[in-house]
């Protein structure tokens, strides 16, 4: 087995008996794919039929009104972006490349018009159309310098569904849903009428919408229901029974009797098969029924005398008296009747035209255009043109690939071609027909939350939407352009105004509801936030609305959507994540990998299938057991089959599933032990595992889960090899890989990977970079070259180890408080580094512009002290609260001045006469080190000294960093060929003659540039030299190239908002570490707030002296019912023991078999999966050692983890009681506890909930304009509530004083506040209260209703 670079550093030791099938697919695929489809970036010929291509294609070409112009699409390009990702962040730009689409104007001879068209003239020309956001590679946009992600969203499929409404009897509806278009609904009222609607508006007869269509009444009698013929005679009436077969399982309206008058059936009997072939053997094809029910029948088409041509009666006319004698007079003694007598099936049609008064398709017409357009007079043209304008015009409805498909799919039909987009005839009357089958109980209704109904729309559909709105925009202005612009040579540019698709992706991106500011806590927040799945936003549901069943689990969430990880609060289950397996298909559904079961034989081949397909099919679970020849070891099996779980014969299964992990996220994979927990837990536990803030010292966790790994690799924050190679050169700031060429079989000789350093995240939290490599280390493609935040070796590390003890500690830990340790805070556990941004801005205001100066009117000397001499703070300064940033000074308006400030302002010049200070100023509460300064100009007033040192650093930084590039390659060429040089015979060199060998000592006195031209004998080596010579000048060229470009945009001015003159922006470090008041949590949802942070020497400690870090209460556990945190702790103690026996081996010996011995035990007694410790070298087992002295890692994946006996294995080897428990004793008396305590390693993290950020207090401050209270919150420097409770809680002591106090002067007491004041001023301890401003808005209140209210004072002065 091989090991990849990190992972020979560290094994994790893995748990489980599952096979491994199929790695976790690239998590972040769902918006990479998305948007490379949308983009189509491929050059014109292999360009997949979607996106840009797709929305271009359709809306092209565009004719002018009198036919003389036709503009074309052709093609189109996307250019290259003016700034990188990086600079993009830094200067506030939208990281976008232009839009070039080459567009052909076809001129048409105008005297020919309309009659033919002759071709005059043809232009083509590339046409900027706007720019376009570019996606990271890490699946981001960077809009006006933030990361923001676009969130798919769930939506309802288009096609048609059916539904029943449970507050009515037999109110089943079908609603056509298009992707693009009108809604059509189709709906029974409890009379058996069916209504339709457009667009949700009013109703109307269904059968209006047939007639629209063209069909007559007869025609849709026929269609909708079956005839019978009714013969009368003196006799009486009888009934053909020509069709028996139709009418089994109908129940019968009149008794069947034979010839010799025995019944055969009864009546009101249901028709069976046996009662069908009696019939048939007593050779009955007639039956006689009585008048009154002949009475209850319509006629099934229209009726006229032969005779005469008279119209005797219509189609769905009542069958009455009158008419019978009619039809006898005609010479008619049969009638054909709609069929009510063997089945109802017919009368729902029939009922609905009684009701429906159109009687054509030129009526059905305006009937439709007078709910759509009320108060519109219908002219015939527009009465048609709207209408077919509704459903049958692919420009303004569409019901795409995926509607057409789901449509054909539920009607049962494939009449229709894939290709068509619009509605057909046959649909309707397709649709029609099945609500009459659901309401006869032949059909079934549809599930909307079945993941066959829903499908996602990711990032590239919104983005083409949006595009598609804005082309629209833009094709009704090149229409009117084209009538409008008379030149002699109009060209595709002069009539194309892009700005309609700008400003429609700007919105998009910028207040759409689903493109929303990046979660950057921690890599897994990030992949989390990527992979989201939200029912909410445009087309969506919305919160208030959404009832219990949207929000459920289904069966077909199964490996498709997570079950656990969803908010807590309103959004519960609108909010999902996309499980760890699952993937979108081309449809935009969610499919989930199965194994293939073939002739009871599970293969290792994998197929996908969405939730549509998977009904079909029995699926049995991971976990089943199989022989050791992929066959099922139990003849029943619990499966899952149309979302029902079933146990079942093991010949009967199809499929089964790729891994026990598939049916849940990322976030939730990342539990150890998760099977144990209660699911409420596991939610938080998962919610509070993405607030984890990245420490100072990343730490893996002892006990993982082995997605770990996989979630650091795909979060984009490590640097992975993009080519095997060696490691040539490594420091803080970049890593240089020579390229081994034959293995990566790339031309490239040399990789330069630069680290991000000290970077500021969306959530303030800091993002570092740190090599793991070393130089002369052989690396292989893929393998992971440094860590990024909360990473370590390559694998999420988001808190750390802790010690954990679940006993009680002098209540420190009532109610879930957790009692601390002064050790970790020593040791840095828990420190973070936060960068805050603060930024300061100068503008032209109408009294001058604002200045940025050192030079400020009454400031000491001392404030200016951390300032340069443009008034901009030094980087590495420390600050303070209060500290000025950046000085600035605003001008004020001129004011009289006293003879003394004439006086002062002759003698001290004019400084600072008219001018206010408007520095930037550290808040309150807050110091740190500045790490960053960015000086933003316009061009206008030049640049600035601070501004032009910046420019200049950035350039010698970069000139430094390509000349470094540039020295490494030339190093690796040079080492190339330098061997095979070295000896040989030349052809031609200056200083040499012909023939002679080339030596060491004569290169060495030579550039290496020179080298390369000399020629050589051989033919061979001259090649070899040659090929050298051509990449050394072409990477020279490329170096200096990328330099010049660098160059250029660091000096390219910046765009600064109108007005605006400078702004300056200053980045903090600030350094936190953890107190009590901060939240801490572990994986399982046990989450609390530290109480105490207790000095070392009085925590509870072990018979070996070692103290505790955490106390934790036990009584947190049984209720909450997360029990994996017991075993997690159990098991990290474990890998602590182990740890501790390799330190030990490593004292006594440093021989590599002796380690191998102690590695085989600690690795290989214990669990299936074994580790193959042969495929390391000596050094690589030494160095393994060595990093393994703190724990052994261990994997425990979900629902295929350690088992009780294998955690007791592995205490025993770590030396451990079996039961994970130990006596300890107290630190501040040295007794034992009563009782044994649980005692093991938990891995815990620090939440982005700290009580600094937190916690203020108010000195003076803002108040409401209204109430005239103090305004509440940190951020506008508010007051703390004193509410409804806090007064109960006063009264019950009886501090009268206190209370009236807390209600008038420190509350909304206008006059008594400022009358405090003075007194205190001037030294009188007294106390006046005045009316609350809370009662005058009362007062105002009550006189909006016409009541005069007012206060009464004359009680209290008498």
């Amino acid at each position: 087995m091989s090991y990849s670079y990190a992972e020979k550093k560290r094994i994790r030791k893995e748990f489980g008996v599952l096979p491994h099938i199929l790695d976790v697919p690239y998590l972040l695929s769902i918006q990479t794919e998305s948007y490379r489809k949308f983009l189509n970036a491929d050059d014109a010929k292999g360009r997949l039929h979607s996106g840009l291509e797709l929305v271009l294609k359709q809306s092209f070409p565009v004719e002018s009104k009198n036919g003389q112009y036709e503009l074309h699409y052709v093609d189109y390009q996307i250019g290259e972006p003016t700034f990188d990702e990086t600079e993009c962040q830094v200067r506030g730009a939208t990281y976008d490349a232009p839009l070039n689409v080459k567009l052909r104007l076809v001129v048409y001879n105008k005297e020919a018009l309309p009659s033919e068209k002759v071709v005059e003239d043809i232009r083509e020309e590339y046409v900027y159309m706007g720019d376009i956001p570019l996606m990271t590679t890490n699946g981001t946009f960077i809009i006006n310098g933030t990361e923001r992600v676009v969130v798919s969203q769930l939506h309802r499929s288009p096609g048609v569904f059916f539904s029943k409404d449970d507050s009515e009897e037999g109110a089943f509806s079908a609603r056509i849903i298009p992707y693009r278009g009108s809604w059509l609904d189709f709906e029974f009222d409890s009379k058996g009428i069916i209504w339709a609607r457009i667009d949700r508006k009013r109703k109307f007869c269904a059968t209006v919408i047939l007639k629209a269509l063209g069909y007559t009444q007869e025609e849709i009698l026929n269609r909708f229901s079956d005839s019978k013929t009714i013969s009368f005679n003196n006799k009486g009436f009888a009934l053909k029974l020509d069709d028996l077969s139709s009418m089994k399982g109908e129940v019968l309206k009149f008794d069947i009797i034979d010839e010799k008058d025995n019944t055969i059936v009864k009546k009101n009997k249901k028709l069976t098969s046996r009662d069908i072939k009696k019939i048939k053997d007593a050779g009955v094809d007639s039956v006689a029924i009585d008048f009154d029910l002949v009475s209850t029948l319509r006629v099934a088409k229209d009726i006229v005398n032969e005779a005469t041509g008279e119209v005797i009666a219509y189609a769905n006319d009542d069958v009455t008296e009158n008419l019978l004698e009619a039809c006898v007079e005609a010479g008619m003694l049969e009638l054909e009747v709609i069929d009510f007598i063997t089945t109802e099936r017919g009368r729902y049609i029939s009922d609905t035209l009684k009701y429906d008064l159109t009687k054509n398709t030129d009526e059905a017409l305006v009937e439709i255009y007078k709910v759509l357009r009320p108060g519109d007079p219908p002219a015939a043209a527009s009465v048609k043109a709207l209408f077919e304008g509704l459903f049958f015009i692919e420009s303004r409805y569409s019901l795409s690939d995926i509607g057409r498909m789901k449509l054909n799919a539920r009607l049962g039909s494939d009449n229709v071609s894939k290709d068509i987009y619009t509605l057909e005839n046959s649909d309707i009357v397709g649709v029609i027909e099945e609500l009459i089958n659901i309401r006869d109980g032949k059909g079934k209704v549809d599930d909307i939350d079945h993941l066959g109904n829903r499908r996602v729309r990711s990032v590239g559909e919104m983005v083409e939407n949006q595009f598609r709105i804005g082309l629209y925009r833009v094709e009704k202005g090149i229409r009117e352009s084209m009538s409008l612009v008379h030149k002699d040579k109009l060209m595709p540019k002069d009539i194309v105004n892009s700005k309609p698709i700008t400003a429609a992706i700007k919105e998009f991106f910028t207040s759409g509801a689903l493109s929303q500011f990046m979660d950057q806590d921690n890599p897994l927040s990030e992949v989390t936030h990527k992979r989201r799945i939200s029912a909410l936003g445009p087309g969506g549901l919305s919160r208030d609305r959404a009832g219990f069943e949207v929000r459920d689990v289904h069966a077909t969430h199964y490996g498709r959507l997570c079950p656990i990880e969803t908010p807590e609060g309103p959004n519960i289950g609108l909010i999902n994540s996309l499980a760890s397996y699952a993937r979108v298909n081309d449809y935009g559904f969610l499919e989930a990998p199965y194994r293939k079961v073939v002739n009871g034989k599970v293969t290792n081949e994998i197929e996908y299938l969405s939730a549509i397909d998977e009904d079909h099919y029995v699926i049995a679970q991971a976990s089943t057991k199989l022989d050791k020849n992929n066959h099922f070891v139990e003849d029943l099996i619990q499966c899952r089959s149309g979302g029902e779980a079933i146990f079942t014969e093991s010949s009967r299964v199809q499929y089964m599933d790729v891994s026990a992990k598939q049916m849940v996220s990322a976030a939730a994979a990342l539990i150890p032990f998760l099977e144990h927990d209660d699911a409420n837990r596991v939610l938080m536990g998962a919610n509070m595992q993405r607030q984890a803030v990245p420490t100072l010292k990343s730490e893996k966790p002892l006990v993982g889960t082995g997605m770990e790994k996989i979630v650091a690799r795909d979060s984009g924050n490590c640097i992975i090899a993009r080519n095997a190679g060696e490691i040539a050169e490594v420091d803080s700031n970049r890593i240089v890989v020579k390229v081994d060429t034959e293995k990566s079989k790339t031309s490239k000789l040399v990789d330069i990977y630069s680290l991000t350093k000290f970077k500021r995240s969306n959530k303030n939290t800091c993002i570092n970079q740190r090599p793991i490599v070393n130089v002369g280390d052989k690396i292989e493609a893929g393998d992971i070259l440094a860590d990024g935040f909360a990473t370590d070796f390559g694998e999420l590390s988001l808190g750390h180890n802790l010690m954990v003890a679940f006993m009680p500690w002098n209540g420190y830990n009532f109610e879930d408080s957790i009692l601390l340790s002064e050790r970790i805070v020593k040791d840095d556990k828990y420190t973070s580094i936060h960068i805050e941004e603060f930024t300061c801005v100068a503008r032209d205001t109408k009294l001058g512009p604002e200045e940025v100066t050192a030079d400020i009117p009454n400031v000491s000397e001392s404030s200016l002290a951390k300032l340069d001499e443009s008034g901009i703070v030094h980087i590495g300064a420390n600050v303070e609260a209060g500290d000025i940033l950046v000085a600035k000074i605003t001008p004020k308006a001129e004011q009289q001045l006293t003879p003394e400030e004439r006086l002062l302002r002759a003698i001290f010049n004019e400084k600072a006469s008219n001018v206010a200070d408007s520095s930037l100023r550290m808040p309150s509460g807050t110091s740190g080190t500045v790490i960053n300064v960015q000086v933003f100009e316009n061009d206008k007033g030049g640049k600035s000294k601070r501004a032009l040192k910046i420019e200049k650093e950035l350039i010698d930084k970069a000139r430094k960093d390509f000349d470094e590039e540039f020295a490494v390659i030339e190093s690796v060429v040079k080492s190339s060929i330098e061997t095979d040089v070295i000896g040989a015979k030349i052809q031609k060199a200056k200083g040499l003659k012909k023939g002679a060998v080339l030596t060491k000592e004569f290169l060495a006195t030579l550039p290496f540039s020179k080298w390369l031209e000399i020629s050589f004998e051989d033919e061979k080596l001259e090649q070899k030299v040659q090929n050298a010579r051509e990449y050394y000048e072409e990477a020279k060229i490329a170096v200096d190239a990328r330099f010049e470009a660098k160059k250029k945009s660091i000096m390219q001015s910046n765009e600064l908002s109108p007005g605006v003159l400078k702004t300056v922006k200053v980045f903090v470090a600030i350094k936190k570490r953890i107190q009590p008041g901060d939240k801490m949590a572990g994986r399982h949802g046990n989450k609390g707030v530290v109480s105490r942070v207790l000095p070392v020497e009085d925590m509870p400690y072990m018979e070996d002296g070692t103290p505790v870090d955490v106390c934790l209460n036990p009584l947190g556990i049984p209720s909450r019912m997360n029990i994996g945190q017991i075993l997690e702790a159990h098991l990290g103690l474990a890998s602590y023991g182990l740890g501790k026996k390799i330190e030990q081996t490593l004292e006594k010996t440093r021989k590599a078999a002796e380690l191998r011995k102690t590695l085989e035990e600690v690795y290989n007694s214990v669990g299936d999966k074994k580790v193959d410790l042969k495929a390391l070298n000596d050094e690589e087992i030494l160095n393994l050692c060595e990093n393994l002295k703190g724990g052994v890692p261990i994997a425990t994946p979900v629902f295929d983890g350690a088992k009780e006996e294998d955690i007791k294995s592995l205490l025993k080897i770590g030396g451990f009681a079996t039961n994970g428990q130990m006596k300890l004793f107290d630190g501040r008396t040295g007794k034992p506890f009563d009782r044994h305590v649980t005692v093991g390693y938990m891995y815990m993290l620090k939440l982005d909930h700290l009580v600094d950020d937190k916690m203020h207090a108010r000195s003076t401050g803002s108040y409401s304009l209204v109430t005239q209270q103090p305004l509440g919150g940190k951020a506008q420097f508010g007051g703390q509530r004193f509410g409804e409770m806090e007064v109960w809680a006063l009264q019950a002591y009886g501090a009268a004083y206190t209370l009236r106090e807390m209600l008038t002067v420190k509350s909304d007491d206008i006059t008594g506040r400022s009358k405090m004041y003075k007194n205190i001023v001037d030294g009188k301890l007294t106390m006046n209260v005045d009316v609350p401003e809370s009662f005058n808005v009362l007062r105002n209140e009550v006189r909006a209703l016409g009541i005069d209210m007012d206060f009464d004072y004359s009680s209290e002065e008498e």
